[in-house]
């Protein structure tokens, strides 16, 4: 077994060690952070320029782990594209690859930061556009809001990328865990990340969090046991 149960708001989920999220009982599939387009938009905008292969890469590894669950449901938590452009300048491949992972099941972009209003305005994009989704007790959204002390219980987000070591080893991707809420790893290509000890996560997160570390092993060490950067 290469994932990591746990309990969220009294529901059984499973975190994968390539940043997907599994909810069993309402068979939903969860990814954040796609960034689907970023080295257009960078090159777009006078940046340096970038292999053009990270979309691709990014909707291979969802075509991955969506043939390996086979979801009812799946949920982009936000950022799904890198800006709105991105989205409006889809290659026809992208297109064609989101249509067969719709397929037969119900698609939910949520809007992020990156990708803000709905998608759906004639982008031909497919699935439902929303700000944010509850399948009760769960609250699906791109920002967790407020403080750890005033968190609705059940908040699942995504948008601060985080990233977290123990010592001796590299940084890598992470869920952050505790009794209240979930934030996901960026799941797209070229999207960085944030270490998990910045004050902006210790503010959000409880003092017990843990980081689930993503890899070969979805690995669950002590927020507090992580090298600082």
């Amino acid at each position: 077994m290469n994932h990591y149960a746990f309990y969220l708001a009294n529901t059984l989920l499973h975190a994968y060690p390539d940043g997907s999220l599994w909810y069993p009982s309402k068979r939903i599939l969860c990814v954040s952070d796609l960034h689907l387009g970023k080295s257009e938009r960078i090159a777009r905008r006078g940046g340096i320029l970038l292999p053009p292969y990270e979309t691709r890469e990014t909707l291979w590894r969802l075509e991955k782990a969506v043939a390996a669950i086979d979801p009812a449901k799946v949920i982009c938590l936000g950022d799904s594209f890198d800006d709105l452009d991105a989205a409006k300048s889809a290659s026809d491949e992208t297109r064609t690859t989101l249509a067969r992972l719709q397929t037969g099941r119900e698609w939910v972009w949520i809007e992020g930061n990156h990708d803000p209003g709905p998608l759906d305005l004639g982008l031909g994009l497919g699935g439902s556009h929303r700000e944010e989704f509850k399948s009760d007790p769960l609250t699906f959204r791109h920002i967790a809001q407020a403080s750890a002390q005033d968190v609705v219980v059940g908040e699942i987000s995504g948008h601060y990328h985080p990233k977290a070591a123990i010592l001796g080893t590299r940084h890598r991707p992470c869920f952050l865990l505790d009794k209240a809420r979930l934030i996901m790893p960026a799941f797209g290509t070229y999207t960085g990340g944030m270490s998990a000890r910045q004050a902006v996560l210790a503010n959000l997160m409880s003092t017990d969090t843990l980081a689930i570390l993503t890899g070969k092993y979805a690995i669950p060490i002590p927020l507090a046991a992580c090298t600082i950067r």
